[in-house]
């Protein structure tokens, strides 16, 4: 290969990568602890048969997630700033209350793995696991500029890989696998009905709308070319084409990835009998035993590397929805003086998270009400986002296509039938 041919294609392989961000950083964050606990639950609790949702979910998260990003890119405002000009203020301010509340208890059970795992790795105390990386993640976010800090943000998503690898560790059935994802066994059991719910429920979360469209507004302020598209529809090209690439691929791999952590609970603990897993770490020091060292070191350290990325993302989003709405500054780009309410909401959320790993709140009932109230708020924003990308006078020429539409309100009816279901069988 000639210098010049491999000079093009370094360039190439630079400018594919160079898409890859808000949409690829907001699937990897959506496999945060809690979710791998969600995950592990499913599989090993069902085996096999659970294997099929994540395919159902990946078309319903790029829809909802490319409506997001258009909203952000197009308007030049978040979410919760075009809500604040456009919808009763009330609708506003309960959903953004719900949304810290939610992300809060998050932050809480993901730093709680965290510390739980390192524990399991490393032995030592917990508490000062759980400080630790609260304090690691409220310094990044405060003091490295956003462009540094979302190349660092990038990187970690690679700590996913660890649940790909465990397939090399573990023996795989892959006729008797492909069968069960393509022709599931369904059941009307309630535990099952309940984990699809669970499975949706961690998929498509209100934190990740208000984070890609906060993530889109910030790319557009870091390059002082761009302007918001509806000002600008000559940029509009080759930004859905960028936004189109980055959340299927983002959305992709974070369907990937659970997709390998319900197999490797699957085929290690549902086959050994092992059926009750309630938290991530859980899962990793059960797996210890059934698949050896090298999976459990693999397991416990994706925990680690998935909540160093999953709590800026629940810090970060809760910061920019509450930003927007009280028109606050906000970015990641500010320094903290420049900022105080965003920084603030960041710091907060994050310290109130830690803080409640030293509470006797139990954390599995404590995410489990974080599951209820995501799920009850996710309808509402999403059918105000569907509402929105449909709106002249906020997407201007750029309201999104029928094919989008129809794509965006299925996934918003099938969280709807999702959190029913959920109400269903609380009140059963």
């Amino acid at each position: 290969m000639t210098r010049a041919v491999k000079q093009a294609a370094n360039q190439d392989t630079g400018s594919w990568l160079k898409k890859l961000g808000p949409g690829l950083i907001t699937g990897a964050a959506d496999d945060d602890p809690s979710g791998i606990a969600t995950y592990s639950q499913a599989g090993a609790q069902f085996g096999f048969s659970m294997l099929w949702t994540v395919w159902l979910t990946y078309p319903l998260m790029v829809g909802i997630q490319v409506v997001s990003a258009k909203i952000g890119r197009i308007s030049g405002r978040g979410l919760a700033a075009n809500m604040r000009q456009h919808y009763p203020a009330w609708l506003l301010y309960s959903i953004i209350w719900l949304l810290l509340v939610a992300n809060t208890i998050n932050i809480a059970a993901d730093v709680a793995a965290m510390a739980e795992a390192l524990k399991l790795m490393a032995g030592g105390p917990t508490h000062w696991y759980a400080i630790g990386f609260g304090a690691i993640s409220l310094l990044l976010q405060i003091f490295i500029p956003y462009r540094r800090y979302v190349r660092f943000l990038k990187w970690l998503t690679l700590a996913l890989f660890a649940y790909v690898a465990t397939i090399f560790v573990v023996h795989i059935p892959w006729t008797e696998v492909l069968i069960n994802t393509l022709l599931p066994h369904l059941s009307w059991e309630p535990a099952y009905i309940t984990t699809v719910v669970a499975v949706f429920g961690t998929t498509i979360s209100p934190y990740l709308f208000f984070w890609q469209a906060s993530q889109e507004v910030e790319e557009q302020q870091a390059d002082p070319k761009a302007i918001a598209l509806k000002d600008a529809p000559e940029q509009a090209s080759a930004n859905f084409r960028r936004i189109k690439i980055d959340t299927y691929i983002g959305m992709a791999f974070s369907n990937l990835i659970a997709f390998f952590i319900i197999l490797t609970t699957a085929v290690t603990l549902h086959l050994h009998g092992i059926t009750r897993i309630q938290t991530s770490a859980q899962a990793a020091s059960a797996l210890r035993p059934i698949a050896g060292e090298f999976a459990f070191w693999l397991f416990s350290a994706g925990i680690i590397g998935t909540g160093l990325l999953a709590i800026p993302v629940l810090a970060g989003s809760a910061a920019y929805a509450m930003a927007g709405a009280f028109h606050w500054r906000n970015s990641l780009e500010l320094k903290p003086n420049a900022a105080k309410g965003f920084y603030g909401i960041i710091a907060i959320s994050t310290l109130i998270g830690v803080g409640l790993c030293f509470t006797p709140i139990d954390p599995i009932k404590a995410l489990f009400w974080s599951a209820v109230i995501n799920g009850v708020i996710s309808v509402p924003i999403m059918a105000v986002m569907m509402l929105m990308a449909a709106r002249a006078d906020i997407m201007g020429k750029f309201v999104v296509s029928f094919r989008l539409k129809v794509l965006g309100w299925l996934c918003t009816a099938a969280m709807a039938m999702a959190v029913s279901a959920m109400i269903w069988s609380l009140v059963r």
